[in-house]
């Protein structure tokens, strides 16, 4: 059984997901693991381009937005695990990219605020 914080994300994955396809990005893959961790989703952006993307799904802002989660070891780890990807893929990324997408549900579905080519 899943806990209310599992269903939350799973949900904010979905709506993360749907957003990003209404603004022409491409899913390549969700959920990929390896043994050095989880990417959300990979995804090629509308100028072609590959990104890790990383979903943060937060109740309220109440304890900060899922953007300020992001910090400079978290942002080090999703960019290495969207290498490993591409590797694991047979494919050269000239450009790796990490977009960060806040989810908030809004009382009549989700808001999304996407933060394209995140590095701090």
């Amino acid at each position: 059984m899943r806990t209310a914080a599992q269903r939350l994300g799973a949900a904010g994955e979905q709506a993360a997901a749907r957003y990003l396809s209404e603004h022409h990005y491409e899913i390549l893959d969700r959920n990929w693991r390896c043994s050095a961790g989880e990417l959300d989703a990979v995804a090629r952006t509308a100028s072609g381009q590959i990104a890790a993307i990383e979903v943060k799904t937060r109740s309220s802002t109440r304890y900060g937005t899922g953007f300020d989660a992001i910090t400079t070891q978290k942002y080090r780890r999703l960019h290495k695990l969207l290498i490993l990807w591409a590797q694991a893929h047979r494919l050269f990324i000239p450009q790796p990219r990490v977009d960060i997408i806040e989810v908030y549900p809004d009382g009549t579905g989700y808001t999304c605020l996407l933060h394209p080519a995140v590095q701090p």
